[in-house]
């Protein structure tokens, strides 16, 4: 009998899942569309999505797949590490390969295109790894929801011929929680992340320094217990987003001098606090409506 996990709060703000037939009903169809590959390469993060889809098709395909995480300075080092200690407990194989995003123009000069440029030059390399390993297919894990937000990489996905089954599933973030969680995964609750250079607004150049900064402000603020964070960085101002129901323990007298003082230790001039909380993709805010439908 499956170990019963216990509750815990909610970290996340997902949408509701759907019922229990439903849900079975599209494992079902992602099972089938992972059998059609026959073999695979994962591009890997150790997130919510890309753990479940890895676990799917390590039930399905078996041996028959890798899974490939890319280390990079836009990467947190923590989350290159878990998803090397997860993939083990679920029996892949897998592989860091090493991107260097930073030393292109294209990238760090930050365009509103920027994440396409950046999926591009990653899926370029895990389709040519598939060919030398002799994998049929390469599959992602974006879900139902991304195809609502701005994602220029969801562009190069298709263009490279990468597959996403989560999404032609038609499977949700919430739904995908719901199914990690029936399956003991660890992150079904893990909250969500995102490339740190989704913390400049689009046109702000980005350097390793600036990434280094936002990264050590942010793991400093998470070690005061809040249960995640986005240190949007604008030049010498940071703004600060936690959930929602966490901005009042963020603008408590002591834990936001600490905050303060810490972020300008690390060279920033005025520390701000986002009162709308932490939301997927603010930055695509500034972006023309027009901009922002799915490309």
């Amino acid at each position: 009998m499956p170990k019963k996990i216990p509750s815990r709060r909610k970290a996340h703000a997902d949408g509701p899942a759907a019922s229990n037939d439903n849900l079975a009903a599209k494992l079902e169809r992602l099972k089938k569309i992972v059998a059609r590959c026959e073999s695979a390469l994962v591009a890997y993060s150790g997130g919510v999505d890309s753990t479940f889809l890895l676990s799917v098709a390590r039930e399905v395909l078996g041996e028959r797949l890798l899974a490939v995480t890319a280390a990079s300075a836009v990467v947190q080092p923590d989350e290159v590490a878990g998803a090397k200690r997860l993939a083990k407990k679920l029996g892949v194989a897998h592989e860091i390969i090493h991107t260097n995003e930073v030393m292109e123009e294209r990238f760090c000069s930050n365009p509103p295109e920027r994440c396409y440029y950046c999926k591009e030059t990653l899926f370029s390399k895990l389709t040519a790894l598939a060919g030398e390993r002799g994998l049929a297919c390469v599959l992602e894990a974006s879900n139902a929801d991304d195809t609502g937000d701005y994602r220029p990489g969801l562009r190069a996905v298709k263009e490279l011929g990468v597959k996403s089954p989560l999404i032609e599933a038609g499977l949700t973030k919430a739904e995908i929680r719901a199914l990690s969680r029936k399956r003991n995964l660890s992150t079904w609750n893990k909250p969500a992340l995102a490339c740190l250079a989704s913390r400049f607004p689009y046109g702000e150049r980005i350097t390793i320094e600036k990434l280094d900064r936002v990264l050590r402000g942010e793991k400093y603020i998470l070690s005061l217990g809040f249960r995640s964070c986005r240190l949007r960085s604008y030049g010498a101002l940071a703004r600060i987003e936690v959930p929602e129901e966490e901005i009042k323990k963020l603008l408590e007298a002591g834990v936001r001098r600490r905050v303060a003082a810490r972020l300008k230790k690390l060279g920033f001039q005025y520390v701000t606090v986002d009162l709308e909380g932490y939301r997927a993709g603010s930055m695509n805010e500034t972006l023309p409506a027009a901009k922002r439908k799915h490309p």
